[in-house]
């Protein structure tokens, strides 16, 4: 089929909580383009359990949420940022309820919110929808979304690639999943809400299209990238054959959950004075270490003290998705692994979202705004892609008007290649990168086993370029080639970092650096 052009004013590449919202956030005059790689609410924020951190009780503070931040991330959160979106944090809430976001009221207080205690945190911050936030903010951006009349939603599109002329961002190529044809979206703004790259490693709580696309993307047009070696590992994923990646919620350590090996010891007060309520970082290295140290496929995590009605209440979707698979977890703990969960580092902008290369602009887990540092506290997330998504669509609007029009372009051209008949080779190097990236790049490293990991993406770059090269473009191919890209950042950034700090744990270099320091790379742009 022939490719087709489409016109907009903005291009939102990403459908999760950042790009919806920063699509609700625009002036209703401007013809916006939301893009989502398959169906609306497919994305990680649909599947985010435990809830937005904000400050919103008497006893909380502005300047206590922004320490905890500082902490959790180790010395490496750029305090202006933090401020910035703490600042925000209540009017962005405030933005959610008038959406129509019902988050879970206090039994104690009429009134109030129920807020939720998470690791890292010093005060009840978390404010949630029992057990599955992100599905209710998704749910209900994505019905305000389809009832916006300046909003066209194009579902079943993949992005290849940036359009950038004379160093501004102009638009993008975008595989049509059914027509199976790439066209030409151009746009005077372009947004990239596309999420992380949890996707690179074997385990992970992500959905399927976690596959680091805008970070490629991103970085292939032009744009800086930081601190990509700090990927964090979510303690405690489902452990059970059927499961896939279903996440079991910091909230359960939260509300009084327990950590125990398979004889009923517990082993996280030997690790931390916090024990259960330690950083995610603390939590998972030390599963890891009592997993490698006692062979276990698992450890467990134990709630069962506690009320079944309590349980029902709070945890809905966990306490029903156990049952499913044979698991009371009001009588019995639960049987965890440590899982790929969120990528810290991203692509580099400012408060806006604004990226290195003009008109492109970088918001949510896709972005490395600085306030997550070395580690990601609980449930700022949600908070960053609300924040960022309203400054941005800020600075869009004061903007756009002065922005020129974008120029022709060319149509994606095909005429040079054929339709694969070796998509075997693009399944067998999807097994091996996460493979080795979980072997080599996960949650403990080594000078050697990153020197490895080099080697393996060095061969597996040239094959998918050669692959790249001959082949129609297809999801498989591109989700291959962004992955890939993003796991060589990885890699070279994790090189670069000579010391442990964070989420980001070596061997070789166990001891933390009196001077904290970003990992910034930048590519080549004379390529």
């Amino acid at each position: 089929m022939s490719s087709r052009l489409f016109q907009h004013d903005v291009l939102v590449i990403g459908s999760g909580a950042a790009g919806l919202s920063v699509a609700l956030r625009l002036p209703r005059h401007l013809r916006i383009a939301l893009v989502c790689k398959g169906d609306l609410n497919e994305g990680s924020t649909y599947w985010a359990q435990g809830g937005m951190a904000a400050v919103l009780d008497a006893t909380d503070s502005v300047d206590a949420h922004v320490e905890d931040t500082l902490i959790a991330g180790a010395g490496l959160c750029q305090r202006e940022a933090v401020e910035f979106t703490v600042r925000n944090s209540r009017r962005c809430v405030e933005w959610l309820v008038e959406q129509g976001v019902n988050f879970d009221a206090s039994a104690e207080e009429p009134g109030h919110f129920h807020l939720a205690m998470e690791g890292g945190h010093s005060h009840r911050r978390i404010i949630h929808a029992a057990d599955h936030t992100g599905q209710t903010i998704s749910e209900v951006l994505t019905r305000r979304v389809l009832e916006a009349d300046n909003i066209e939603v194009f579902s079943q599109r993949v992005a290849v690639d940036l359009v950038v002329r004379e160093g501004r961002c102009e638009g993008a190529y975008l595989l049509d999943r059914e027509r199976d044809c790439v066209d030409l979206y151009q746009a005077r703004k372009v947004v990239l809400a596309t999420g992380g790259a949890s996707k690179a490693y074997l385990y992970t709580s992500n959905p399927d299209g976690a596959s680091g696309d805008g970070i490629a993307m991103a970085w292939r047009a032009g744009c800086r990238v930081a601190n990509l070696e700090f990927n964090q590992f979510h303690p405690t994923c489902l452990y059970h054959p059927k499961a896939k990646s279903f996440l079991i919620t910091e909230a359960i350590r939260g509300e009084g959950g327990l950590l125990r090996l398979p004889d009923g010891t517990r082993f996280m007060p030997r690790f931390d004075q916090r024990a259960e309520l330690a950083p995610r970082d603390v939590v998972a290295r030390a599963i890891d270490h009592e997993m490698k140290r006692l062979g276990l496929d698992c450890v467990y995590l134990d709630i069962s003290h506690k009320p079944r009605e309590f349980l029902e209440e709070h945890f809905p979707t966990i306490s029903a998705r156990c049952r499913e698979l044979g698991i009371d977890i009001a009588a019995e703990p639960i049987p965890v692994v440590p899982a790929a969960h969120y990528t810290c580092g991203g692509v580099v902008v400012d408060t806006a979202g604004r990226s290195d290369v003009a008109g492109l602009y970088v918001i949510g887990e896709t972005s490395c705004t600085g306030l997550h540092g070395a580690n990601r506290m609980a449930s700022n997330s949600l908070l960053e892609c609300i924040v960022y998504a309203e400054s941005a669509a800020k600075d869009i609007a004061a903007t756009i008007e002065a922005t020129q029009a974008p120029r022709s372009a060319p149509d994606w051209d095909e005429s040079q290649v054929t339709d694969s008949d070796e998509d075997v080779v693009i399944s067998h190097n999807w097994d091996e990168l996460r493979r080795f990236m979980w072997d080599y790049v996960g949650i403990v490293r080594t000078n050697k086993r990153l020197a490895r990991a080099e080697h393996r993406i060095q061969l597996l770059q040239r094959e998918i370029a050669e692959y790249y090269s001959n082949y129609k473009v297809s999801n498989d191919l591109l989700e291959l080639r962004n992955l890939a890209m993003v796991a060589e950042l990885m890699i070279r950034c994790a090189q670069q970092r000579r010391e442990s700090r964070g989420l980001h744990y070596t061997l070789d270099y166990p001891e933390t650096l009196a001077e904290a320091a970003d990992t910034v790379l930048e590519p080549d742009r004379q390529g």
